[in-house]
């Protein structure tokens, strides 16, 4: 995984880790921001409304996603009773982060586009492994950069508990449906049970799911006007 690069390139390495750790920041950032616009101050009363990284990573998951792939940030908390609109608040609060984290991957997957134009010779020779100018260092930068938010992204959308997906779809599910939700989510051994299911079983085939969308988002991105 990306802890490859800590030997292989050690300059690639920590830029992309400048930019994960951005990246998950902004995206929980992104939770308490509308938690707090939908009426729950909960997350504003713990600190969350800030772009101080010690508040919002979790050194565990940070490096699990380093190494495994799959990681996480601290969880923002949020109360949805306190919700003015009770489903808007669920929907609009779950799908922030997310949201985020597509903007951010069509900003860096244009950033790909313009440095190819400005520099394609360079580029093209940084992405197949024959040196590289700072341009090529910057579209890799770049490039991985509009990966990691674009997974993050897809994999967030997955409709398991704790992910956001989940809490998308308790927003348009009947109450005791919810109920469920919540339930499965507090439970430690669901969580370590979903976490061995992400790392064994299912890393493969959601693996070639976010990698087919980063395809299909890049190429479009990279085509479009042409």
């Amino acid at each position: 995984m990306l802890l490859q690069l800590l030997g292989q390139d050690p300059a690639l390495f920590f830029l992309i880790l400048l930019i994960l750790a951005l990246s998950l920041v902004l995206h929980e950032l992104g939770h308490a921001v509308a938690a707090l616009w939908m009426g729950d101050h909960t997350a504003q009363a713990q600190g969350r409304i800030t772009l101080n990284p010690f508040k919002h990573l979790d050194p565990i998951g940070t490096l699990m996603l380093l190494v495994a792939g799959v990681g996480w940030a601290r969880p923002v908390p949020i109360y949805p009773p306190n919700f003015r609109n009770y489903r808007l608040g669920l929907f609009l609060v779950s799908i922030a982060g997310i949201a985020i984290n597509v903007l951010l991957a069509l900003g860096f997957a244009l950033l790909v586009r313009l440095l190819l134009d400005l520099d394609p010779a360079g580029v093209r020779s940084a992405f197949v492994g024959e040196g590289r100018d700072f341009f090529g260092l910057l579209a890799l930068a770049a490039y991985f950069a509009f990966a990691i938010n674009l997974a993050l992204a897809v994999f967030n959308l997955l409709p398991v508990p704790p992910l956001d997906g989940s809490k998308i779809l308790q927003s348009f599910l009947p109450a005791g449906l919810q109920r469920y939700f919540w339930q499965l989510e507090a439970n430690p051994t669901y969580a370590i049970v979903v976490l061995v299911l992400f790392l064994t079983v299912l890393r493969g085939p959601i693996g070639g799911f976010i990698g087919s969308a980063q395809d299909l988002f890049l190429n479009l991105i990279l085509n479009l006007g042409r």
